[in-house]
């Protein structure tokens, strides 16, 4: 067969059986196997690892499978060899830079809840409908199609599909902490208060209130999001809808936000923060903290922006956008400027002014 051919091929079958990277890494994490080795405090065995997790004697060669394809991944890294087991000695496994991310401790770092809220049904099940929803011509997105509600009816109404979503948001906090502490004398220079809208239960807002005591942090959710927050600390919490009113700031905070609605929501959103902050030359601006597609560190792969581009299509109705579409978008909500800031990963720092 032509290597071109081949090459073609193996492509195909990646992108065939790309779910199966997935549905290995949600395996690993349902089976404990990060805290495991990062509880040993050492790297690992096959046998030490089938022991710990408890699993039946018959599972202990499949476990080795699991674990060659994750390694494979980067996800772990095998380190030499342990003992010799008769003819062969056994595979030695460790964390890696990504797997220790879902191990962290520290519950502002640990990634591990939005890597599971991403891996629920209730995230995966509506791509499975996208090729029913571009045939149709429906008003309905494909979450629509495959749970009979939106996503943020779905977190209204069940707690759980609540208490998930937010907890997700909360471990996201630690990707854009980094670049908000190292520009944050740049970027809240002059401002004295700032309304992190659809700011959740104020990770976000914290992290800033903390580094930044001069910033007055409010955090403006939906009454099923922060009705039961504690307003008695550095973070105060104000129960309302962005669509409607936002309260007046010298700045307004727009982390992930953007990208789950369409160009016209977005629209209504920037000028309900446009009523909220003083003109610009009195430090009036909005912080929007997004991806801008085609604008990575070149360490970095875009392929995280393509892919949560096509989750926004699925589960929100949103898109992520280049920075062409951003500029109409700010245009058309009556802002007059705007300065991008690129951080070392796929996210960006957006200062948009009136």
């Amino acid at each position: 067969m032509d290597s071109n051919v081949c090459q073609a091929q193996a492509g195909l079958w990646n992108m065939t059986f790309g779910y199966l990277k997935t549905m290995s890494l949600k395996c690993a994490l349902d089976l404990g196997i990060p805290d495991a080795i990062d509880n040993s405090g050492q790297p690992m065995t096959l046998s030490e690892l089938h022991s710990v997790l408890a699993l039946p004697p018959s599972k202990k060669s499949h476990l080795q499978r699991l674990m060659r394809l994750l390694t494979h991944f980067g996800f772990f890294i095998e380190k030499g060899t342990g003992e010799s087991t008769g003819e062969s000695t056994e595979a030695v496994y460790d964390l890696t830079a990504q797997s220790r991310l879902v191990t962290r401790k520290d519950e502002s770092t640990n990634m591990l809840p939005f890597v599971r809220c991403h891996l629920d049904n209730k995230w995966l099940k509506p791509s499975l409908y996208m090729g029913d929803w571009f045939m149709q011509e429906d008003e309905r997105i494909p979450v629509e199609l495959a749970h009979g509600s939106t996503l943020w009816e779905m977190a209204s109404q069940n707690p759980m599909v609540n208490k998930m979503f937010n907890d997700a948001m909360v471990s996201s906090s630690c990707l854009f902490k980094d670049v908000i502490i190292k520009n944050g004398n740049v970027i809240f220079k002059g401002i004295e208060s700032l309304v992190d809208v659809g700011g959740g239960r104020g990770a976000m807002a914290e992290i800033i209130a903390k580094n930044f005591p001069h910033v007055k942090c409010i955090v403006l959710d939906l009454p099923h999001v922060v009705g039961d927050s504690p307003n008695d600390g550095i973070v105060k919490f104000v129960s309302g809808d962005m669509f409607n009113y936002i309260p007046p700031t010298d700045a307004v905070l727009l982390k992930w936000i953007l990208h789950d609605w369409s160009n016209e929501d977005c629209i209504k959103i920037l000028q309900r923060c446009k009523d909220a902050i003083p003109p610009r030359e009195a430090g009036g601006k909005v912080i929007v903290l997004e991806a801008v597609v085609g604008s990575t560190s070149p360490m970095i792969s875009d392929e995280p922006q393509l892919l949560l581009d096509m989750l926004m299509l699925t589960v929100t109705g949103g898109e992520e956008r280049d920075e062409n579409e951003w500029k109409k978008i700010f245009k058309e909500a009556g802002f007059t400027s705007y300065k991008i800031t690129h951080t070392v990963g796929f996210m960006s720092v957006i200062e948009i002014y009136p």
